[in-house]
């Protein structure tokens, strides 16, 4: 949305104001799973549709439930709104069957593949994510093509001055949100490479496949990541196939949750592709998949504690654990770890 100058300057400005929500997944003898739904608009697809074909359902069997999702959501498109339905449901199921077996979610899904995580901050407050003992810097990129040759030359010097601060020994990236064209992102990734970045994210818009094969062929020797606004399984299968990322991006709450997030690692293991998701230290969700993956390596955290306050002090989910010197270990509790206080749960 950077070529029109309204909402331009910051992207609060056009985002859905939506509220979210969550989902609760219960057992026969009471004991529930929770879920978090990205958006209140999907509501109407987990209470009108999914949720009378899944009540009565085996509760251990995910795979199941995540199947009959997949296929019931066809006649108004598994992706988008949709997928984000799914991908609350299915973490609800993982977190319920944890509980009810006492174990972590990461303990099913074969144990700790690593001892703990190591992890990246996103944001440009880059000297102060350095002062909590980050290794690793993801920028957002501030111009694009709207911006023409000047804004090139700022995203230099930008870069350069990220550089320059973080240093020669730590990982610098650099996320461009879906908003260049090839030729642009083509031009940014030559004038950029002086500075080493680790990777480039997300520079094309999701449904433009071939600008991604393309980006591929003009730009052999710049590691490129990608899939974070791409849903259910297919779209990675298509990538590792084509070779057009060296990293994808689910997000866990959005692509189809952790069940789908399963199938995309094994599809990028075998292809000798990493996945690192999209806010995936930012969520037990995340982190307990990170864990036992071992086609994931690292995870992404946003701090969202504005610089000087300390990350213990910033809003999160009781249970959830946070980054320490720019590493994470996921809460050994049941399920994913939460413990959600009963009387927040409201319909």
């Amino acid at each position: 949305m950077s070529w029109y100058p309204k909402v331009k300057r910051h992207r609060s400005l056009w985002l859905p104001a939506w509220e979210g929500a969550w989902v609760k997944a219960t057992a026969e003898d009471g004991t529930y799973g929770l879920g978090p739904l990205d958006s209140a608009p999907v509501v109407t697809a987990v209470v009108t549709h999914l949720a009378e074909h899944l009540v009565g359902e085996e509760c251990m069997a995910v795979e199941r439930a995540a199947d009959m999702m997949f296929r019931l959501t066809k006649p108004y498109g598994t992706v988008g709104l949709a997928s984000h339905a799914i991908s609350g449901i299915d973490l609800a199921l993982w977190d319920l069957k944890g509980k009810l077996l006492d174990r972590p979610v990461y303990s099913l899904l074969g144990g700790p593949q690593k001892d703990r995580i190591f992890c990246y901050a996103t944001g440009n407050d880059y000297d102060w994510y350095k002062e909590l003992g980050f290794r690793a810097f993801k920028l957002a990129c501030p111009y694009g093509p709207a911006d023409g040759l000047d804004g090139l030359l700022r995203n230099e010097a930008f870069v350069a001055r990220a550089r320059e601060i973080v240093g020669d020994d730590s990982e610098l990236m650099l996320d461009c949100w879906m908003a260049f064209d090839v030729e642009y992102a083509v031009r940014l990734a030559k004038i950029l490479r002086p500075y080493r970045l680790n990777w480039m994210e997300e520079c094309l818009i999701p449904e433009d496949l071939d600008a991604h094969v393309a980006l591929r062929q003009r730009l052999p020797w710049q590691t490129l990541a990608t899939g974070e606004h791409w849903y259910t399984h297919v779209p990675f299968q298509w990538a590792v196939r084509h070779r057009v990322a060296d990293i994808l991006q689910p997000d866990i709450s959005w692509c189809g949750g952790l069940t789908t997030a399963q199938r995309i690692a094994a599809t990028a293991d075998s292809g000798g592709v990493q996945v690192i998701l999209h806010g995936g230290g930012n969520t037990p969700f995340g982190q307990h998949f990170t864990y036992a993956t071992r086609a994931s390596r690292w995870c992404e955290c946003f701090v969202s504690a504005p610089p000087g306050v300390p990350p213990e002090e910033s809003a999160r989910l009781p249970g959830q654990t946070i980054p320490r010197d720019g590493w994470i270990v996921p809460s050994d509790g049941p399920g994913f770890g939460l413990d959600i206080p009963p009387h927040w749960i409201t319909r």
